[in-house]
């Protein structure tokens, strides 16, 4: 009786038989035979030593010295190999002490002129660090805490990181994957040394002393001797608002797009002194003077520079050098023109300022609506770094000894 579906497959013509199954695998596989006589003699051996093996026996003082030198010399071979390692890993990671040997590398990533002034720098700061309030230290009110931080980052590193975001405008998420952290870290960490940065560096006085300024005074300024700020305003490019309210308050006719505007002094010799924070874009130059506290550092003994737009003279207590208008003319002086010459020649430096200040990229591009928060703090910082960053604004000016 065959099953439902079976079909027959022996008959008389195949011989009645089937192949004979396939061997498997371990029975395939040669395997030599035995040795019986070396299996004896491993025995015998094995049994021979250890009757001979003596634990209670001392050692031989020559094997002992040459096992604690081989150990030494393995311990000095691990400790060169792991310091290999270290090296090279502190090569291949992206922080400062990677081109701490490349001055030029330390200038485009943080706008230092080279390693020893960022290390200057660093050494200035470095003893405020256990006074630093940390983002996620505000929010959970635990500013008092000696904690240590859980990043992985070294402070220097943190400094590092902010200042690349300053001068190079990177995007956070380009910094995590850089550093190897996460997006929201580096936002932190943004955040926090710009706030440490603005409260260090913001409680060193730069308003110079007139006497000082006289004593230090540029021969340039010979004519305008009595001059103690050159000032000038710039503009930020910033992202639109949503709201037309705040589009017409941002909005700026002069750069024909949304920018907020604040106003820099300078010493003759070309220190920054004064900072304003910074207004809406349509603010002018006039109303920012008046709001921005300069005029409670004047005196009537003082002068200020400006340009032409700044219409300022019966707001300040001091004098005001400004280039000559035609007021109707056609044709200015001989002297407006000579003296409009010379204050434009001298006022230039503060534009050359601003000009360094503005090589920090993230100030010369479009800033977006969410650094709003912290964007104040970054320009002062950005402004009051460039008294650290930079020799003089005239090479001339440095030779002079009394400068």
């Amino acid at each position: 009786m065959l099953k439902k579906g079976a079909v027959p497959a022996l008959f008389e013509w195949n011989n009645y038989s089937l192949p004979p199954p396939r061997p498997a695998v371990w029975e395939r596989r040669k395997r030599p035979p035995p040795e019986d006589s070396e299996e004896e003699d491993n025995t015998t051996a094995s049994v021979d030593t250890h009757k001979d093996h003596d634990y209670a026996a001392s050692p031989d003082p020559a094997v002992v010295d040459s096992v604690l030198e081989e150990n030494n010399n393995l311990r000095e071979e691990v400790r060169q190999l792991r310091e290999q390692v270290e090296s090279l890993t502190l090569r291949q990671r992206f922080g400062i002490h990677r081109f701490a040997s490349s001055d030029k590398d330390i200038r485009f990533f943080t706008r230092f002129a080279s390693y020893d002034l960022l290390m200057h720098f660093w050494g200035m700061i470095e003893p405020s660090l256990p006074s630093m309030v940390s983002v996620r230290q505000g929010q959970r009110g635990t500013a008092l805490d000696s904690t240590p931080s859980t990043c992985t980052l070294q402070p220097i590193d943190e400094f590092f990181m902010f200042l690349n975001y300053l001068a190079l405008g990177s995007k956070q998420r380009d910094l995590a994957d850089r550093y190897g952290v996460h997006q929201s870290t580096v936002s932190r960490i943004i955040t926090t040394w710009s706030n440490f940065l603005f409260t260090v560096l913001g409680s060193i006085r730069i308003w110079i002393p007139e006497e000082h300024i006289r004593k230090h005074l540029p021969a340039d300024f010979k004519h305008y001797p009595d001059t103690t700020v050159i000032l000038d305003c710039t503009e930020l490019r910033c992202q639109c608002p949503s709201s037309p309210l705040l589009q017409s308050e941002v909005f700026s006719s002069y750069k024909s797009h949304c920018t907020l505007k604040g106003l820099i002094g300078i010493a003759p010799h070309g220190a920054v002194t004064f900072i304003s924070g910074l207004y809406a874009g349509s603010i002018s130059d006039k109303q920012i003077t008046r709001e921005s506290g300069l005029i409670t550092l004047l005196k009537p003994g003082m002068a200020v520079m400006v340009d032409r737009g700044f219409l300022i003279d019966d707001i300040v207590p001091c004098k005001v050098y400004r280039p000559a208008f035609l007021s109707g003319r056609s044709q200015m002086s001989a002297e407006d023109v000579r003296e409009t010459q010379d204050i434009a020649r001298l006022r230039v430096h503060v534009e050359r300022l601003i000009r360094r200040v503005k090589e920090h990229k993230l100030l010369d591009s479009e800033i977006p609506l969410g650094v709003f928060g912290i964007i104040n703090q970054l320009f002062t910082v950005a402004c009051l770094l460039t008294n650290y960053e930079n020799g003089p604004l005239v090479k001339a000016w440095a030779k002079k000894p009394d400068i």
